[in-house]
Parts: structure tokens; sequence; C-alpha cells
């Protein structure tokens, strides 16, 4: 009798914890802290757009930061590059797309389009927004598709551009400056994929003004760190000019005091979702801790081949203790229906921490 007592005691607890457990997982967004706000960063979307079944799955990310704005005090949207799968191809292969570079282009843009006027956006190049089908030149249509003055609240916070390969200013490298609802200064810098030796010291003198001495420094870059949480030292692109993770450590970031955070993305070295993150930490010249994250998710939901990413992104707490951000990895293509909502969320310690800065 006392065993079947305590059976059923066992029983009942391992049900309620159950049914907490049912409740974390199928939980819908929300802040920690109702004075917080928060950073989206978007993986790479290429895969989204080179095949039109999977373009409305991007569209419906981006249609939920909108929906979400101000549940979550959404404050800026960043996007890691790899806008699309081919810069310049008129002829799909079928197999690696059925979209020319033109539907490409006109998807992403559409889709970014709709934050116009809601929430400022900054995205970077990858490989794939260059050259013809992969970085074979430093020619992209990136500013055709997401001029300076597309958004307004993103261009409101636009200090200044950069030449491109091309000799022209535009987006692939420039530098913005936001002010947070706590009162703390951001410069955040988009440069261009594998950036010239130029750029790197454009961006570090910028840094290094008096003026920025006490803003907290943001460098988001398509190619910078792997999912072995080690920066990238060289890869085989043609594109010219061409530096990459430790090159942009060592002549960029750790050299500036006030540079605090880089995001990057463009590593996918499985089909796992453990193959497509990474994150370090490490000092600058100032003894300052230098957090490095690597966000990716374009071969998941059926590899290189599948839906895009099953609709993955971050999304970045900054708490009113105006030292903490907390990283939580999300999917609004899972959360939309009840059936997948429990998939919605993932909690792995690469995926779910702190960063203090």
């Amino acid at each position: 009798m006392k065993y079947c007592k305590w059976l059923f005691i066992a029983l009942v607890l391992t049900a309620w914890r159950g049914i907490s457990f049912a409740q974390e997982v199928h939980r819908a967004p929300a802040l920690s802290d109702s004075s917080s706000f928060t950073w989206i960063l978007l993986p790479d979307p290429q895969t989204y757009q080179k095949f039109g079944r999977n373009q409305s799955l991007f569209t419906l990310m981006i249609d939920w930061i909108k929906d979400q704005k101000d549940g979550l005090n959404i404050q800026l949207v960043l996007c890691v590059g790899d806008l699309v799968e081919q810069n310049n191809i008129e002829e799909p292969d079928g197999v690696n797309g059925d979209q020319t570079s033109k539907q490409q282009w006109e998807s992403v843009s559409a889709a970014f389009s709709r934050l116009n006027g809601v929430v400022p956006y900054i995205v970077t190049t990858g490989n794939h927004d260059f050259g013809i089908k992969n970085s074979e030149t430093r020619q992209s249509q990136l500013n055709k598709y997401f001029p300076p003055d597309g958004d307004p609240l993103t261009n409101a916070l636009l200090v200044e551009m950069a030449p491109n390969g091309e000799g022209v200013k535009t987006l692939e490298n420039a530098c913005y400056e936001w002010e947070s609802p706590h009162g703390q200064s951001f410069l955040i810098f988009a440069l261009e994929f594998a950036p010239r030796m130029e750029i790197l010291e454009w961006a570090k003198n910028l840094a290094g003004k008096p003026q920025y001495s006490n803003h907290i420094g943001v460098v988001i870059t398509h190619s910078y760190l792997n999912s072995e949480n080690e920066r990238i030292k060289m890869e085989r692109y043609r594109i010219p000019g061409a530096n990459y993770g430790e090159t942009i450590w060592n002549e960029l970031i750790q050299p500036s005091s006030n540079l605090r955070f880089v995001f990057s993305g463009h590593v996918a070295s499985s089909a796992t979702h453990r193959g497509q993150v990474g994150y370090r930490i490490d000092p600058n010249q100032a003894g300052k801790n230098v957090h490095q994250m690597m966000f990716n998710a374009q071969r998941e939901g059926g590899d290189w081949h599948g839906n895009g990413g099953d609709g993955w992104l971050r999304i970045l707490e900054f708490l009113p203790d105006k030292k903490t951000v907390k990283v939580y990895t999300f999917s609004p293509f899972f959360y939309i229906s009840p059936s997948t909502r429990h998939l919605s969320w993932r909690t792995e310690d690469y995926d779910q921490f702190d960063m203090s800065y």
C-alpha cells in the first residue's frame, strides 16, 4: 500500500513537470524585463530566395518582426549577408535554385521593404552577393536593390559610407550611429564580404575618432568565425583583396578599444544546427571583452535544397542594467502552427546564453 502511495505521488509529480515543460516549449517570445529592448539577428537568406517556393517563408519572418515590434520592443534588425544565392545569373539551373538573380534580389528587397518606416534594418553582403554566381568579382547589385535612402529610419542612422570595389560609396561598407532606449550610444559597421585592407583601415580610423570613444562598437561582416569557434584565416574565393576573420580581428577589432560585438554568418559545415553556429570571447587592446557570434541556418529544413532554414532567427535582449544581452534562438515558422510550436525554441548552451559587455 505504501509503495502504491509513493508511486501515485511520483506519477503526479512527473505529470506536473511534463505540463510545466510543455508550457515552456510552447511559450511565446517575451521580454525577461519589461524595460528591455531587442535586436533581431537574421542568418543568411540565400536559400529562401533561390527557390520561389521558399520566398514567402522569409517574408513570414519579416512579418513576424513587424508583428512583434512593440511586444518585444524591437529596435533594430541586422542581417549577416548572402542576401541572394547568385548575384547576376539570368538562367537558373533548376537544381541550385529556380529563380533568376533579378527575381532573388527583388524578393529579398521586397521582404525587407516591409520594415520601411517600421524599424531600421542593417544588411551586409556575403560571397553570393558578388560576381556572377559566387564572388568571381567585387561587382554587386546591392546598391540597386538596397539604396542608402531605401528606408528612412535606416538612412537617418547613416554616418558614412566607404567606396565599394568599383569606387562607389554604397551600403556595402557603411557606418551607423544609434542611440538605445537606455541612453547608450552604438557605432555599427556593416562591412563587405572579405573586406579589403583599405576598408579595414577606414573602419578603424572612424571608430577611433574621439567623438566615438565611449560608443559601443558593433561590426557585421559575413565571413569571420567558423562552427569550431575559430576565426577564419583563409578561403579560396577569387574576389580581389580578400581578408577574413583572423585578419579582421588583427587589423580592426583587437586594436579598437570600443568595438565590442562582431556578428557573422556564412558557415554551414554540416546540416546540423551545431555546424552553423559559433561563439567566442576575446579581449581587445583595452582589455574589454569582444563577443564574436556566428549564426547561420541555411542548411536546416532540408539541407542545401530545402526550405531555406526553418525560419530560425536570434533575439538579442538588451537588459536595462546596460551590461547584459540575453541571446535566444527562435523560429516563427515553427511557432505559427500549434502542431509545431514545441519545435520553435533552441535552448542548447550554444543557442541560449548571456553576453556581458
